[in-house]
């Protein structure tokens, strides 16, 4: 995850940066009532788009602003609380509840999760421990602001998952844009587990 962000807003963002060459805006509705959203994707958070995609499916509704630049994407990260891109908050007011995904620096293999909606989140704990994945909460990653993203959506309440670098470079051929095509066992076994999570939720 950067530091301190750049632009704190979408409209300064976009009277700085180009849009279909620093960065891309992708969605689709779905039918289920729940969105699974990647704000710092593409080259921001590398893998974290690659990952909401495969959850969503064709059920859930998807979500995604990716970094396009060749380096230094890091200055496209707008943080959660202050994300409001347009299409991305419409997506999140009508979702009943969202999913974020989001990358931490760490090199290990933790994925920490957050957010209000304890009872998604005990379900993703669990099923995503039977998959053989470490998963616990931290105090950096809290997601429980109403402000952030993961939890302006209908029931005010969502879960928020920062995966470490070192978990998302086993889920791909490597982080760079050209490998992130090639996908490994552990990545659909992440998708999986998460796509149990929700089934069991719902």
């Amino acid at each position: 995850m950067p530091g301190r962000s750049k632009y704190q807003s979408f409209r300064a963002l976009e009277k700085n940066e180009k849009k279909g060459v620093d960065y891309r805006i992708r969605w689709r509705e779905g039918t289920s009532g729940i969105a699974i959203m990647a704000i710092h994707g593409g080259g921001i958070e590398p893998g974290t788009t690659e990952i909401a995609e495969a959850i969503a499916g064709s059920r859930h509704s998807f979500y995604t602003f990716s970094g396009l630049k060749k380096t230094e994407n890091a200055v496209l990260h707008i943080t959660s609380r202050r994300f409001d891109e347009t299409i991305g908050r419409s997506i999140a007011k009508k979702a009943a509840t969202i999913i974020t995904i989001h990358g931490c620096r760490e090199n290990g293999s933790m994925v920490y999760i957050g957010g209000r909606n304890s009872e998604l989140k005990e379900n993703m704990v669990s099923s995503l421990h039977k998959a053989g994945f470490q998963i616990a909460q931290s105090s950096q990653f809290p997601g429980l602001s109403s402000m952030n993203i993961c939890n302006r959506c209908r029931l005010k309440a969502g879960v928020q998952l920062e995966l470490c670098h070192g978990l998302r470079a086993r889920m791909f051929e490597g982080l760079k844009r050209n490998q992130r095509d090639k996908t490994t066992a552990i990545f659909w076994q992440f998708v999986n587990s998460l796509k149990q999570a929700i089934v069991d939720y719902k």
